[in-house]
This record gives structure tokens, C-alpha cells and sequence, in this order.
């Protein structure tokens, strides 16, 4: 694709948008319910394409990736008839006899950039609130992940017109013609690096956008934790997907005198969700890519390996590793892991743990395991994070009742639910003044006497 074709697109777009077709409450519910019906027509495809692309189990593809679609397609259903109205709001007395309210309203055309690790949940996600909010969108999927990319298009050409909702496969040439267009809005999902690209491409059309980013997100254990439940949770949130998770626990930073006891139960824990053997379990995926592999490899130190470590290149598997005594000079430290290795580094007190905590960039996802509210509190209090969980890992994403996103290298802004509604959306504010009384207050000349009126009204 050139830009020529890529301008086409979102001229088609733009039309279709400035004609009012996505406006209508009802519409948009008739667009939400033609996806809806479509992901259940495509499921098995999508399961078989997700299975390709990362060795994702059907179960996997279906609890973390497709529900979570439907589920977003279900509450904006109920919900969205309310998030569109226009909201009434008080009018000064000044401004006697007026109606002030805000007006809900679509950007226009959004742009929505994806990655490869969830490529349907992290490209149809934001869609639905897209939709919701009455855009058109241009989908960009990683092309890293391209047989789900595939059948999503072929998913989207069978719902949408291509002036509503068109899908963009493709990759670096796709995305540099895209990102140079004119979009009223851009959502992006993805690493730091294309972040900032995708940032300074949006400021020179001034054009808003929403990064959802990453980082090292920390898996704080205190001593007074459940550890066996810790253990299974965090095993849970850190291998699955083989650890591609942007908000998957990175390291756990442990209060030293429960370390080895932490460290046993992840070995049982790993055992039991896994099996003895790892790379030949089918329900367990592969690395997206020999580049990430060998990437991933080059961050194990084998001398620290206590579990896993093994690997086949063939499949692209690596075993879920535990790495002990590491440090925070270790390579495994100095970028996000995206993938099933998982440090242990201590700590002696909160305190020496916050002050780390408040010395390294804004990570998306912080856990908390500990029975000690005073501790809890202290770790909400004092580290600033997108979102978390106390005594779990991953799910507070899992509901379209709270904003999800990241805060400083992180990324910017919040979607899902009643936020992802709003982050699509532009609120007008707008005073309807009526015309049987007017005010002479604020008309020239002035004079001591609507000096006088209007200190009355403005105080």
C-alpha cells in the first residue's frame, strides 16, 4: 500500500463520517451486534490462527482474547444509550435564563495500531468502543501475528463496509503511510519505542492519541502472604501466553526471609499447571518469533536458572524460567522480559522496596501479595502505576467496569467501558441561551449601575 491508497481510504472514511451515517445510538448497537455475531461465526478460524501464530490453546484464545471482546461488546450494548446522551450541567446565574450541557461527540476517524501478543483482543477491543462512540476506524494489526491478522480482516470485510471499519495488513511501509494521515484520533498498543514514533507522527497534524505502552511491572511479596496461593497466581499471570503479556508480572521483588519458601512453591506450581515437561505440553505456547527467542534466551543466565531454562528452537518454546539471586544490574533487569523468565531480587524493608520502586520508570501493572493492610496501603499509596491487583495478577483488566492504561512511560489514557466510551469521544460544551429575555448588563457602554448588577450575579 502507498499513501496515495492509504489517503483513499481515510478520505472514504471521512465521507462516510461527515454524511452522519455513525451517529445514531441505534446504529451504532446495529454495528456492535453485526461484530458480535461475526466473532461467533469466525471463533474456530480465530482459535486456529492463534494457535499458529503463538501456539495459543483454544481455551487460552477463548478466555483471554475473545471473551473479553464479547464481554466489552455486551456492556457498551446495555450502556451506551447513556454514555451518548447529552449531560446537563448547572448554568451560572449570568448567564439567566440558559441551558448548559455537554454533548457527547465521535472524533471522527480513529486509527488503531495493535500488537502481536493478544492481536484480536488488543485490535477489536478498542474497536467496540470505537464503534460506541460513533467513529469510523482504519485496524493496523501486527504483522508479526498474521494469520490472525488474516482471518480478522476477512472477519471485518464480512460486518463492516470498508468506509466504516476497514482492516490494513502490512508492515513498517503500511504504518508510516498511516501514521502520516491526517486521523482525527490515534489508539496505539505497542512497545515504547514505536510509541514515541507514533507520537511525534500524531503532533504534526495535532492529532490526540491514546499509547498503551509497558514496562517492568513488579510482583511485590511481603512476608505476611499467602505464599502457596501467591505462588499459583503469579505462575498464572507470568506463563501464560509464555509470558508475551504487556501487564504480566516481569520480576518479584520479595521480602527476603520468605524467598526460598516463594521459590519452592513456584516450582510446584510450575509442575502443576505445566507438567514435567514444559515444551512438550500443547497447551502451551510458543515465542511469536526467532528474533524474540533468541532475545529472550540472551536474558537467562544459566548459573541463576533454578527452574526451567531449556528451550527448542524449533517450536520457538522456552521453558518457564525462574531466575534467583538476580540483581538489578542483570541483563534480565535492563528491559521488559516479555517472556516466561522470571527474576527474584529481595528487599529488607517496605521502605527500601518503595524507594526502588519510586526510583524506576511508571510500570503498567504493579501486584501486591500480602495480608497486611498497612503494607498494601503504603505500596498504593506511595508507587505510581497504570493498574494492579492485591492477592492476584492480571485480572483487573478483565472488566469493562474500570479504565485500564498506563501512567508515564507506560503510556496515556484509559479505554474499556464507560472509558474507552470516552476516550473516543470529544464532549462539546454548549450554552442554548434563550431569546425572550436579555439581559443589558454585559452590553456597552458600561456604568457604575451594571457594574453594580454584575457583582450581584458574579460573586
Amino acid at each position: 500500500m502507498d499513501k496515495n491508497e492509504a489517503q483513499k481510504i481515510l478520505d472514504n472514511q471521512k465521507k462516510y463520517f461527515n454524511a452522519g451515517n455513525t451517529l445514531a445510538v441505534k446504529d451504532r448497537k446495529a454495528a456492535l451486534k453485526r461484530l458480535k455475531s461475526a466473532i461467533d461465526e469466525y471463533e474456530e478460524k480465530l482459535c486456529e490462527a492463534l494457535k499458529e501464530d503463538l501456539g495459543k490453546s483454544s481455551s487460552e484464545s477463548y478466555m483471554c482474547e475473545i471473551s473479553l471482546v464479547k464481554s466489552e461488546i455486551s456492556y457498551m450494548l446495555r450502556h451506551v444509550s447513556k454514555f451518548a446522551r447529552e449531560k446537563r450541567v448547572r448554568t451560572p446565574l449570568a448567564q439567566y435564563v440558559s441551558r448548559s450541557f455537554e454533548k457527547p461527540s465521535p472524533y471522527g476517524c480513529v486509527l488503531i495500531m495493535s500488537p502481536w501478543n493478544y492481536p484480536f483482543l488488543l485490535t477489536i477491543d478498542p474497536l467496540v468502543d470505537a464503534i460506541s462512540a460513533g467513529n469510523t476506524a482504519v485496524l493496523k494489526p501486527s504483522a508479526y501475528a498474521p494469520k490472525t491478522a488474516g482471518v480478522m480482516e476477512q472477519m471485518i470485510k464480512s460486518c463492516f463496509a470498508p468506509e466504516y471499519v476497514k482492516v490494513v495488513n502490512g508492515g513498517r511501509a503500511e504504518n508510516t503511510c498511516l501514521m502520516e494521515l491526517d486521523f482525527d484520533y490515534i489508539f496505539f498498543t505497542g512497545g515504547k519505542a514505536v510509541g514515541r514514533e507514533v507520537m511525534r507522527s500524531a503532533a504534526e497534524h495535532l492529532t490526540p492519541v491514546t499509547l498503551e505502552l509497558g514496562g517492568k511491572s513488579p510482583c511485590i511479596v511481603d512476608k505476611s502472604a499467602n505464599i502457596a496461593l501467591a505462588a499459583k497466581r503469579i505462575v498464572f499471570g507470568k506463563y501464560i501466553n509464555c509470558g508475551q503479556t504487556c501487564v504480566a508480572p516481569d520480576y518479584i521483588y520479595c521480602d527476603e526471609t520468605v524467598k526460598e519458601e516463594l521459590i519452592s512453591e513456584l516450582k510446584k506450581q510450575i509442575r502443576a499447571q505445566y507438567g514435567e515437561e514444559p515444551l512438550k505440553n500443547q497447551n502451551y505456547g510458543n515465542i511469536i518469533n526467532e528474533k524474540h527467542f533468541h532475545r529472550i534466551l540472551g536474558l537467562i543466565d544459566g548459573e541463576k536458572a533454578v527452574i526451567g531454562g531449556g528451550s527448542d528452537e524449533k517450536s520457538k518454546k522456552i521453558e518457564p524460567t525462574v531466575i534467583d539471586n538476580a540483581m538489578w544490574s542483570d541483563a534480565v533487569m535492563g528491559e521488559e522480559i516479555f517472556g516466561p523468565v522470571l527474576p527474584v531480587l529481595t528487599y529488607k524493608t517496605v521502605e527500601e522496596a518503595v524507594k526502588k520502586l519510586q526510583s524506576m520508570p511508571c510500570p503498567l501493572a504493579l501486584y501486591i501479595f500480602s495480608s497486611d493492610k498497612k503494607t498494601i496501603r503504603f505500596f498504593k499509596e506511595r508507587v505510581s502505576f497504570g493498574g494492579g491487583c492485591i492477592n492476584d495478577t492480571l485480572i483487573h483488566l478483565a472488566t469493562s467496569a474500570m479504565g485500564f492504561g498506563g501512567v508515564g512511560e507506560s503510556g496515556m489514557g484509559l479505554y474499556h467501558g464507560k472509558h474507552g466510551f470516552d476516550t473516543f469521544t470529544h464532549r462539546k460544551s454548549i450554552v442554548d441561551k434563550k431569546t425572550f429575555i436579555d439581559l443589558p448588563m454585559r452590553y456597552a457602554p458600561y456604568s457604575k449601575w451594571k457594574d453594580k448588577m454584575v457583582r450581584m450575579f458574579v460573586k
